[in-house]
């Protein structure tokens, strides 16, 4: 087995959305795995909802040589979990951050390339779909901190997934058990995202196996 562990990345709340359902699942993927997934330990790292918190929190947290980094975040208008399959060195200078910042200019990485992508994209999709989630493959991460974030964590040598959420609260807190008898597939999401922690692991093994 390789080292390393398990990160999962959510964010803190921002204008408009006072608490971010993505954290709320980010420390849900934490709690399930508790006790590890595949045999790895898991980390949960909640990014504040501005850009100062890529060099402060996750460029730190990427230092540490995780075997894979799941990423969670909320899409304001989706309906669906979306999958991202890359990420664009680009930004957007119509929407400050939660501290009101704004990028000087529109390229995240100045050296970097266009877009980094995710291969394992496609096999998560089949993933969540297999358990019942309601799910859409993506290739725009928006212009805003998940795009920025993904950017920079898909130049780590490792297995890395972004999924963007809908703005759902309730659901999150309801259990398992009640979600599989009234057939809530968004009740089971934190069990299925875990899942999908399992498979970047695999894939991380599976990297390392000679």
């Amino acid at each position: 087995m390789t080292g390393g562990h398990l990160l999962v990345t959510g964010f803190g709340p921002f204008p408009g959305m006072p608490r971010n359902p993505s954290e709320t699942l980010a420390r849900q993927v934490g709690h399930l795995g508790r006790h590890g997934i595949a045999g790895f330990p898991v980390r949960t790292l909640i990014l504040r909802t501005a850009y100062a918190a890529l060099s402060e929190s996750l460029k730190p947290a990427l230092a540490q040589s995780p075997a894979a980094v799941l990423m969670i975040g909320v899409a304001g208008r989706a309906k669906r979990v979306r999958v991202e399959a890359r990420a664009l060195n680009r930004a957007s200078r119509l929407f400050p951050d939660a501290s009101g910042r704004i990028p000087t200019t529109l390229r995240l990485d100045r050296q970097g390339p266009a877009q980094r992508e995710a291969p394992i994209a496609a096999r998560a999709l089949v993933y969540l779909k297999r358990q019942g989630i309601s799910a859409i493959p993506s290739r725009n991460a928006g212009r805003y901190l998940c795009n920025a974030s993904y950017f920079q964590a898909l130049a780590e040598p490792c297995p890395i997934l972004f999924l963007h959420i809908p703005p759902v609260r309730a659901a999150w807190r309801r259990s398992a058990s009640l979600a599989r008898k009234r057939r809530d597939p968004l009740a089971v999401l934190p069990r299925a995202v875990s899942e999908v922690g399992r498979l970047l692991l695999i894939e991380a093994r599976e990297r390392h196996t000679p």
